[in-house]
């Protein structure tokens, strides 16, 4: 299985300018493309230390992507860097500077002179014609690996990581394996529980299994390498299994599930909506939840501007709704830093009650809440 590292280029990532987008494209490019990401590296716009760099990537890996550095300017040292990286020197080529003639006619510009310095690629290279921009892209074959080079404009590195990178791989690599992700969701359980309950599955060679925690939400990703999709999902199967048998209910999707999509499904099936007060969060659950055309909106019955001050009243307005659900949330953020959650569910003529702690950084309180509130709503519609 071939090997590959990022190297995304721009001093202006490096001062949190703007965002980099490009590597988590590229990295899901390599996934689905059945190649091995080691590593990622950021680095500003200086010649030497981008020629460090790959050169420190080629000795590890068999593929280097480098995005950014390939426009007009003098800040953009990337063809320099890379044509340093593979002992040779930047040749003009004139094709090139015809198709980006071209390019700014379409836009109905004129290219000034520095933008032929876009023309120049190390001796040797094969150009990539960047269709939907005005940089164009090369790579080059060095003595140990294979180095692309890419702009960082997003729109155009996704373009050509699709329609040309993708084929120069196939060419250059005989590349027979596949990468398979699937992503189990669960609620109501912390990682360290988690852990503890999985840990043998944690230290499997192939395929892997990782854990990432958010707030009121922890995953478990099952990644696997085979000889094709087939294998690799049987292989997944079969840790999912096992993975399933040991952490049961708190289990609620997979992959592209969201705790809001299940409840949803479950409350269209009981022919159920839900009449939400929340206090505390932002009304983060009826953003998440109004989309689904589950929530009780009936006015005669329930005036939406009495609902802020229903604490006291909770009885009556269930009985206004009955037998929909009345679900009530607040949620009170202390200055020590914690928070405290109320959750009270009406339903089936009952009252069912939880009170939860949070002790995290305060400005992920309101998404805890969102999420412990939805799993344990979800408990409560699977058991009754």
């Amino acid at each position: 299985m071939p090997s590959a590292e990022i190297i995304t280029i721009g001093t202006e990532l490096l001062l949190g300018e703007i965002q980099d987008t490009n590597t988590r494209y590229i990295a899901r490019f390599f996934r689905n493309e059945g190649i091995d990401l080691y590593r990622t590296t950021m680095i500003g716009d200086n010649e030497n230390r981008i020629t460090t760099t790959v050169l420190e990537s080629l000795s590890r890996c068999d593929i280097v992507i480098t995005t950014g550095g390939l426009g007009p300017t003098v800040d953009d040292p990337t063809r320099n860097a890379i044509a340093r990286a593979v002992g040779t020197e930047l040749e003009f080529r004139p094709e090139l500077w015809e198709q980006i003639k071209q390019r700014f006619e379409r836009f109905g510009r004129i290219p000034t002179e520095n933008n032929k310095k876009q023309a120049y690629i190390p001796m040797g290279a094969v150009a990539i014609e960047n269709a939907v921009g005005t940089a164009p892209a090369f790579y080059c074959r060095a003595e140990n690996g294979l180095i692309i080079s890419l702009p960082g404009v997003p729109k155009e590195l996704e373009y050509l990581l699709e329609n040309e990178v993708k084929r120069i791989l196939s060419s250059q690599f005989n590349n027979k394996y596949v990468i398979q992700t699937f992503v189990i969701h669960t609620s109501g359980i912390g990682e360290s529980v988690i852990d503890e309950k999985i840990a043998d599955l944690e230290i499997l060679s192939n395929p892997t299994v990782g854990i990432v925690a958010y707030p009121g939400q922890t995953d478990i990703r099952i990644t696997a390498k085979a000889l094709n999709k087939t294998k690799a999902l049987k292989m997944i199967s079969n840790v999912q299994e096992t993975i399933t048998s040991r952490l049961g209910g708190f289990i609620f999707g997979f992959n592209e599930d969201s705790l809001e999509t299940v409840i949803a499904k479950l409350l269209l099936n009981m022919n159920l909506k839900i009449c939400l007060i929340e206090q505390g969060t932002n009304q983060i659950l009826k953003q998440l939840l109004e989309k689904f055309n589950i929530l009780f909106t009936d006015t005669q019955k329930v005036n939406p501007a009495d609902l802020e001050n229903a604490e006291n009243n909770l009885e009556n307005f269930y009985k206004k709704i009955n037998p929909n659900i009345l679900l009530f949330v607040k949620l009170a953020q202390t200055n020590d830093k914690s928070a405290s959650l109320s959750v009270q569910i009406f339903h089936n003529e009952e009252r069912f009650t939880k009170f939860f702690q949070f002790g995290g950084h305060d400005n992920l309180a309101i998404t805890w809440a969102a999420n412990t509130t939805l799993h344990f709503l979800r408990s409560h519609l699977i058991q009754n």
